[in-house]
């Protein structure tokens, strides 16, 4: 039997939301997400990202909860997305709800901008 060691190599990379925000797509709606593993701390480092950054939604989670809770976070609002026990039980995923309120805001966004 041959003793093998799995050896991975990580190299930093350079934020990309940064540039995207300031010079790629200024106009863009622009989302980022921030998985925390401390509830302490998870608004506030949504809140810090969303003025550092200047874009317009984090969504936000934690990562004991992944599968079923996320919190979008503006600049005005925070708003606490849920699967119920029986959306569970029906195969639901908190992906549907994200993907829905982000259609909602991002239809807010374009039509005030015109």
């Amino acid at each position: 039997m041959i003793n093998a060691v799995a050896e991975i190599t990580m190299k930093m990379v350079p934020k990309m939301l940064s540039p995207l925000v300031k010079d790629w797509a200024p106009k863009a709606f622009i989302v980022s997400f921030k998985l925390e593993t401390d509830p302490a701390i998870i608004i506030n480092r949504a809140r810090n990202a969303l003025e550092v950054y200047r874009h317009q939604v984090v969504v936000a989670n934690l990562l004991e909860s992944i599968q079923s809770s996320v919190v979008i976070v503006t600049k005005d609002s925070e708003t606490k997305l849920l699967l119920s026990e029986d959306e569970i039980a029906k195969g639901m995923v908190i992906e549907e709800k994200i993907v829905e309120d982000l259609r909602s805001r991002h239809t807010a966004f374009i039509c005030d901008k015109h």
